[in-house]
């Protein structure tokens, strides 16, 4: 059995998530003093630009980060009501979500101002524990391309950091990078879809035993609820469980 599996829930939750006011803060300041780049993804992941995380101010529980060098892109994020940022310092996947962003005035410049997030989720390399998923009844995967077309294929494997797709063609506008809004797809006897968007991260081409041309895609989850992570991880830790009494 992994070490992952056998962890509980509250052990998990101890190495993934950075949570306490004072903790928070800490890390962020961190981040801002090493001017770490972020992604910000809003409209349900359809948008997004770059920042820099310019200071954290824990007396009044704000974040100062960089606006947009697009106009456009910072009208339309003030309107957003939920952002997710995201980072790799050092091969460290950093993500944490943000409320409804204002526009303020930091060290003679304009710059955008949040509420301090409850929580991160930090999750090293080598924890995205990754399981291959039964073959029979295998997980469905639904989602929409950036063109908008519907998406649905069968899962290969999943983390609490992304899901492994089978395809046998790919879309034209399917490509690394992409970022797919509306995605869902439902764990075995779970009354509720997992809902969020997803980033493409590879894709690979493969020879099948039969001769036929298949694919690998890789995604991110960019913007898994809290409990909705945890509800995968139970799944995994379920799976590990149940191979290891066959084996």
């Amino acid at each position: 059995m992994s070490q992952i599996a056998q962890l509980s829930e509250a052990e998990i939750e101890a190495r993934f998530h950075v949570v306490g006011k004072r903790p928070v803060a800490f890390t962020l300041d961190g981040f801002a003093r090493a001017k770490t780049g972020f992604s910000v993804q809003f409209h349900g992941g359809e948008e997004m630009f770059l920042t820099t995380l310019l200071a954290v101010l824990p007396e009044k529980q704000m974040l100062v980060f960089d606006c947009s060098g697009s106009l456009e892109t910072n009208r339309r994020f003030l309107q957003s009501e939920r952002s997710i940022f995201v980072a790799r310092p050092g091969g460290i996947h950093v993500q944490f979500v943000g409320g409804k962003a204002r526009e303020i005035l930091y060290a003679g410049s304009q710059a955008f101002a949040i509420g301090l997030p409850e929580h991160l989720v930090r999750l090293q390399r080598r924890e995205f524990f990754r399981i291959d998923t039964p073959r029979v009844k295998p997980l469905q995967f639904h989602g929409r391309l950036p063109g908008g077309a519907l998406l649905s294929l069968a899962a290969h494997d999943i983390s609490v950091a992304g899901i492994g797709l089978n395809a046998a063609s790919l879309a034209d506008d399917l490509v690394s990078g992409s970022v797919l809004p509306n995605c869902r797809f439902s764990l075995p006897d779970d009354a509720h879809d997992l809902l969020f968007s997803a980033t493409v991260r590879h894709i690979t081409e493969r020879d099948s035993r039969g001769g036929f041309r298949q694919w690998r895609i890789g995604l991110q989850f960019n913007d898994l609820p809290r409990p909705a992570e945890a509800r995968v991880q139970r799944y995994i830790t379920h799976l590990e469980r149940e191979r290891h009494e066959l084996s």
